[in-house]
């Protein structure tokens, strides 16, 4: 279960801000955040080794997607197309409006149920695929002002302890400013093993690999810190600090991306 969250803060020099946390099976080969794929070469994205595509991306002209497994669906099923080609797929669009629109559009009967944020410094979307049967339309929601938090059920969603505990952490948590490089506060949210009483792993934002000690036992393997600029900032780039491994190795590096870029203005 992954965890993505997205703060838009509309006419702010940093219009999104994106923290996120990646839990998958410590053996799954991956690779970090860099331009990977030959035939597209303005994104800058992990690389799952295993299916070759990612879980979260930034392409040059500014656009970010995500990519979350819905809950009860981990892992591949025979017949259905990988949901990590998603994240390219959005990644190929101009803006986040346009990658949505894309989406939408999709068979939901090719893949297993997902959720897919996109954003741009202009909008932010969470694309959801609920129906395991593939019977029900893929939904698209626009992300509202302030800030989102979104796992493997919808967004902000109450049922799930993860949320229930940390978004109002992230809430009132000193925002980032990503001009300084300051963003301990939302470092140490994404590196906390806290827990609600009986939730266990589930509702911890960050998940020691399980059983204890397993090469292939599953957990967070990687943790990711972006911001998008306005279109008009002065010499402004995407910031993409990435790392990998448990909090107290953490070592934040800053995965180099292109830009300033011509994007839409903020409304």
């Amino acid at each position: 279960m992954c965890t993505i969250v997205v703060l838009r803060r509309r006419g702010h020099p940093w219009p999104v801000l994106v923290a996120a946390n990646r839990d998958e099976r410590r053996d799954r080969p991956w690779a970090p955040p860099a331009r990977h794929w030959p035939d597209r070469p303005d994104v800058v994205a992990g690389l799952d080794k295993l299916a070759g595509g990612s879980w979260l991306g930034v392409n040059d002209i500014g656009v970010v997607a995500a990519a979350l497994n819905r809950e009860g669906t981990l892992g591949p099923e025979a017949g259905k197309r990988s949901r990590g080609e998603l994240v390219l797929d959005a990644l190929d669009h101009a803006d986040a409006a346009e990658a949505a629109e894309g989406l939408a559009a999709l068979d939901p009967t090719a893949y297993r149920p997902f959720n897919i944020v996109v954003a741009d410094n202009r909008d932010a979307f969470l694309i959801s695929h609920r129906d395991a049967t593939g019977a029900a339309d893929i939904s698209v929601d626009p992300l509202p002002d302030g800030l989102s938090m979104v796992t493997a059920l919808d967004r902000d969603d109450p049922r799930s302890p993860r949320i229930r505990l940390y978004r109002p952490r992230f809430v009132a948590a000193q925002e980032p400013d990503p001009d300084h490089g300051a963003w301990s506060a939302w470092e140490a949210l994404l590196g906390s093993r806290e827990a609600e009483p009986g939730t266990g792993a589930r509702g911890a934002l960050f998940i020691d690999p399980t059983p204890a000690g397993s090469v292939g036992g599953f957990g967070t393997v990687s943790s990711s810190l972006i911001a998008i600029p306005a279109w008009n900032a002065m010499n402004a780039i995407p910031i993409w600090r990435f790392a990998a491994g448990p909090p107290e190795t953490w070592r934040w590096e800053n995965i180099l991306l292109s830009g300033p870029f011509p994007t839409h203005p903020t409304n």
